[in-house]
């Protein structure tokens, strides 16, 4: 093998390895350090790598067609007709907007002919789903109202690029289309509009059938080997078949994989298949970012600084505009639209293969299309910078003056002994325990989804803010014997405790912590009733292992309460020796061998406790019956 081939391989993963989590340290995202490490080892700076970018880039790009695979798994059939509007309506009205104002500024404004001013106007529309996907990804922001109405615009614009690639070669010379159509050859390519057509709709319809019965038997075939690799092999072959497929007929690659992932969602081979794909997927999409920072020309850019400072300044802002625009029409908050409008601010990945496409057809000259080149790999290199300012500067303001809810806390009808604040994970338990056991209690809660979700299921909550001393008296506090203290939040939880301790002091404390260190706060604050909310389940699970090992119930039973006494009792310790860290780490350990010498002294003792294989209960049972019969 080629001694290139490994050196070039050294520099990508070095440079990837060495400035990404540096960006990540930084706060800049995985991205923009991709980018960065393209444009350090490039041409136009070190010049460790030439002009194979753009093969890598090629490559790289089966990464974007992985990403929309994956995403389809986790969208169901279902999830998407939902989605429809949003798809449809949102989608298509940026791609048409934004074609009509960057086509009309780049005829009238700039001077470019017609044909080169839609070419560019619909190019420009797209955005790049490989950064959006990612950096929404890295900030949980998918799940959002802005991360949902991006994807489906990204949706649309994927589906787009099918009829904006049978659309270039009407918009260009006629004596190069047909050595145009040699050069990009596609099954399709000679047949008749219907053919085209009926060929198409096939390609779609094998996915389907395929991806709903097909796979399974395969997987299932492949499965039974027990070899981790080959179904690794499986799955890529899969995502290769569906880009080879889509390609012949003149298809998006990575429409077709989303559409193969929407079809699976529901497959038993759910997991094992976004467990297999996933590490090719990021590797192969941190090579593409490298690729893109690597094909910025640094040399064209410092020739035309202000030229191409204007393009890319102005498509972004053009975008921002429109995207604002259509925020505003599909009723978005301020927040999410701008997370919506900014995150897609960029040109897209897609512009590569669509300009390379339009020069092949000479709808642009070399010097253009070197230009417009630059443009999108530095638009797509401003957009993480872009996204952090946004994140870090504009989104906090806006967050600050964001209209608070405006619903009015419920009338409270009733009083009980007991109060519950928060009816999540813990607080529900705890309530549904006590209500079993005959104790009614009154529930608080302040998100207000959640109380509707419950009062559909016949749950009895009223909607509240807990903190507020006027709600507490009015579900009861100043006669109530106990409440239950289960908000999501730390800091909510310590000042709620300061409230009752402050203003019904007579009344018991029973709160949820989520770990060490809200524990030693809340007893700092001299509550005695904390429950650490993994404990408990932890150690039940715990037992039921030794139960499994081979342990009696009874032993296992009696090395779960001496485990859960002695960390109870060393809880004291910890707290006041916890702000030395050396100290801290001494009391632990000592606690550790403590707690271990205290369990193994308990089984030596009781030898009728040690393992035997035989069950107490069962023994228990046995005494019972000869009893009985006696």
């Amino acid at each position: 093998m080629d001694s290139q081939f490994f050196f070039h391989a050294l520099i990508y993963l070095g440079s990837a390895v060495i400035l990404v989590p540096i960006s990540k340290r930084l706060g800049l995202g995985s991205v923009l350090g991709y980018l960065l490490a393209g444009m350090i080892i490039g041409p136009s700076a070190l010049a460790l790598i030439g002009e194979q970018s753009a093969d890598i880039m090629h490559f790289a790009e089966f990464g974007v067609v992985m990403m929309l695979f994956l995403i389809g798994l986790e969208v169901e059939p279902q999830l998407l007709w939902r989605w429809r509007s949003s798809i449809l309506g949102l989608g298509g009205l940026q791609v048409i907007i934004t074609t009509l104002i960057v086509g009309f500024i780049a005829y009238k404004i700039v001077g470019l002919d017609f044909n080169q001013s839609l070419s560019i106007g619909l190019i420009f529309s797209m955005s790049s789903t490989a950064i959006v996907l990612q950096t929404m990804t890295e900030r949980n922001w998918l799940q959002t109202s802005a991360g949902r109405n991006a994807f489906s615009v990204l949706l649309f614009q994927d589906i787009a690029v099918i009829p904006i690639l049978a659309l270039l070669p009407l918009l260009s010379p006629d004596k190069v289309a047909v050595n145009v159509h040699q050069t990009h050859a596609t099954l399709t390519e000679h047949l008749p509009q219907w053919g085209k057509t009926l060929v198409v709709l096939g390609a779609v319809v094998s996915i389907i059938v395929g991806g709903k019965y097909l796979s399974r038997p395969i997987f299932q075939m492949v499965a039974a080997t027990n070899l981790r690799e080959l179904f690794s092999a499986a799955a890529l072959l899969l995502i290769v078949a569906i880009t080879v497929l889509m390609t012949l007929v003149g298809l998006s690659p990575a429409l077709g994989a989303f559409l193969a992932g929407v079809v699976l969602a529901n497959s038993e081979y759910r997991h094992e298949l976004e467990s297999d794909i996933e590490p090719f997927k990021g590797l192969l999409l941190g090579l593409f970012f490298i690729a893109v920072g690597a094909s910025i020309d640094f040399d064209l850019i410092a020739k035309k600084p202000f030229l191409i400072a204007e393009i890319v300044i102005g498509v972004m802002l053009c975008k921002l505009a429109i995207l604002a625009l259509l925020s505003r029409i599909f009723k978005l908050r301020v927040d999410q639209f701008m997370i919506f409008a900014f995150a897609l601010a960029q040109v897209g990945e897609f512009a590569f293969v669509l300009f390379s496409f339009a020069k092949d057809l000479y709808i642009f000259n070399q010097e253009l299309f070197n230009i417009l080149n630059v443009v999108v790999a530095a638009s797509m290199a401003m957009s993480p910078i872009l996204m952090l300012i946004m994140e870090k500067f504009l989104l906090p303001r806006v967050v600050k003056k964001l209209p608070k809810r405006t619903r009015e806390h419920d009338t409270i009808e009733e009083n009980n002994a007991v109060i519950i604040a928060g009816y999540g994970r813990f607080g529900s338990v705890t309530g549904r325990f006590l209500k079993a056991n005959g104790i009614e209690t009154t529930v608080l809660d302040a998100n207000s989804d959640r109380v509707d979700s419950l009062r559909k299921i016949g749950i009895k909550v009223y909607y509240g803010d807990a903190l507020r001393i006027d709600l507490l008296k009015a579900a009861g506090a100043d006669k109530a014997k106990l409440i239950v203290i289960a908000l999501d939040d730390s800091a909510q939880v310590l000042k709620l405790v300061n409230i009752v301790k402050k203003h019904f002091p007579n009344m018991h404390i029973i709160t949820r912590a989520h770990g060490l260190n809200d524990t030693y706060e809340l007893m700092d604050a001299g509550v005695l009733h904390v429950f650490r909310e993994t404990v408990d389940s932890s150690l039940r699970a715990g037992t039921e292992a030794l139960k499994i090992m081979g342990v009696r119930a009874y032993t296992a039973q009696r090395a779960h309460d001496l485990f859960l006494e002695h960390d109870e009792k060393s809880l004291k310790k910890m707290a006041a020796a916890r702000h030395d860290k050396k100290k801290y780490i001494n009391v632990l350990r000592k606690r550790i061998q403590e707690l271990e010498t205290i369990i193994q002294n308990d089984i030596h003792e009781k030898p009728i406790h040690t393992h035997t294989g035989k069950d107490m209960t069962t023994l228990r049972l046995k005494d019972e019956t000869e009893e009985e019969e006696v």
